[in-house]
């Protein structure tokens, strides 16, 4: 658990960044209706949790740098016996200040009463527009009610000012408390991905896998931070493949590409595995290379390197690997200069990793490549898919598709790479494969 202490600081650090002539509005994530009465499972909008931890629905934060009564104001749901015994236990306006850490609270049907006064005399309201178009007008609203009384003396804001830009910068570096929870998902995600190595077999379904690996992720206390990725033979050339509904074939790979969330956090891992335990010698090869890009890659992960610094390392690696194999043909320079290897490899090498699997965080600054910093985590991913009807390349490779992923933390010194607990070297997949097939 996050202690309550960190997300005081945090808000406290948000509203430093304010000043005293802002107010930040952050709402929680709404409910959604998957179908009739029936919700989909709730989860907390990132930013919100951020800067709260609270988990309930209907809720409003609203940050108020400087104010004499109060700067940290949540509105929630009261206290209700008769719906807390449908829907569970709720934390009320008493429990949002002992138990969450706020300055005060106020039942969430005032919000129409109370905001408005609270917006009057701040310059600035700090939001995120776009996200939710009701609360949206919802916010307008207030706003224009303290306009209106201008003429009276009421001092309104006259600027709205985003707030992802600023809030996602601080959520960019993970503290001790994060760094220790994201480990844990992703050692879940790594347990998850051992089990159906173990599990698989030629002839049993590709939603099978995915059972084993919701099944993991449910017993440890965590949820999918992702729809599974679970596609067997050809499939795995799809990046964004999601059936999980096609059998499992003697002599095909399976690429497993799922994270699990814990307390919000996310972890992201993939690995490529061959169905029968048995790498064939292309198989092989071209996992081979894909290994030996993420190695390279994980390399360039280090404070003062571009984000971008790995990306280029995988490519070059790939590119001579495909020159060596005969599937690209001419010098490194000329085939990396024209993108040749984006026939094979599509995609970047990561992404940011934290509150999101795909985490906030400007990329580029002013342009450039951001330096990574300790603190950061990114996922390191490179791939090969060789489509079945790749033209001009040999029978033997296509339909074959491999990812390898791993989450790693930008440190002072070397990456640390927090998803080892699953084996990516073929050798040790195929030794762990053999000790269940005995």
């Amino acid at each position: 658990m996050i202690d309550r202490k960190e997300f005081v600081r945090r808000r406290k650090q948000l509203m430093r960044i304010v000043g005293n002539e802002g107010i930040c509005i952050v709402p929680a994530a709404p409910e959604r209706v998957r179908n009739n009465d029936s919700h989909y499972p709730y989860r907390q909008d990132s930013d919100f949790h951020y800067l709260t931890g609270f988990a309930e629905p209907e809720a409003v934060l609203a940050l108020i740098p400087g104010r004499e009564h109060g700067e940290a104001i949540l509105f929630c749901r009261e206290r209700d016996p008769e719906r807390e015994a449908w829907d569970g236990v709720r934390a009320g306006q008493q429990g949002a200040v002992s138990e969450f850490g706020m300055d005060d609270a106020f039942p969430i049907g005032d919000i129409d009463d109370i905001l408005p006064g609270m917006l009057e005399g701040r310059a600035r309201v700090y939001y995120h527009f776009g996200r939710d178009a009701e609360f949206d007008v919802q916010l307008i609203g207030w706003v224009n009610r303290v306009r209106a009384r201008i003429k009276q003396g009421a001092r309104a804001p006259h600027e709205f000012v985003a707030l992802g830009h600023i809030l996602h910068d601080l959520r960019l570096y993970k503290t001790r408390d994060e760094l220790r929870v994201m480990r844990k998902a992703a050692q879940i995600a790594a347990a998850a991905h051992v089990r159906a190595m173990r599990a698989v077999r030629p002839g049993m379904n590709e939603h099978e896998i995915e059972a084993e690996l919701l099944h993991e992720f449910r017993r440890r206390g965590a949820v999918p931070s992702y729809e599974p990725i679970v596609g067997g033979g050809a499939n795995g050339c799809v990046l964004h493949y999601r059936a999980n509904n096609a059998p499992l074939r003697d002599g095909d790979l399976l690429l497993v590409d799922a994270g699990a969330e814990y307390q919000c956090y996310a972890s992201d891992i993939t690995r490529t595995f061959p169905v029968n335990g048995k790498f064939t010698p292309e198989q092989r090869a071209l996992y081979d290379l894909v290994l030996a890009a993420q190695h390279a890659a994980i390399d360039q992960v280090r404070p003062g390197k571009p984000f971008g610094a790995y990306h280029d390392a995988a490519v070059r690696t790939l590119t001579a690997g495909l020159i060596k194999l005969g599937l690209l043909k001419g010098g490194i320079e000329k085939n990396i200069r024209e993108q040749t290897y984006r026939k094979f490899y599509m995609h970047k090498t990561g992404h940011w990793l934290g509150l999101d699997v795909h985490d906030v965080g400007d990329y580029r600054v002013d342009g450039e490549f951001r330096e990574l910093e300790p603190g950061m985590v990114v996922t390191v991913e490179p791939g090969l898919y060789i489509a079945p009807d790749a033209k001009g390349v040999a029978a033997k490779w296509r339909g074959i598709g491999i990812r390898i992923e791993d989450d790693v933390v930008v440190t002072k010194g070397d990456p640390e790479v927090i998803t080892t607990a699953v084996p990516n070297d073929p050798d040790a997949i195929e030794a762990l494969m053999a000790a269940v097939r005995k």
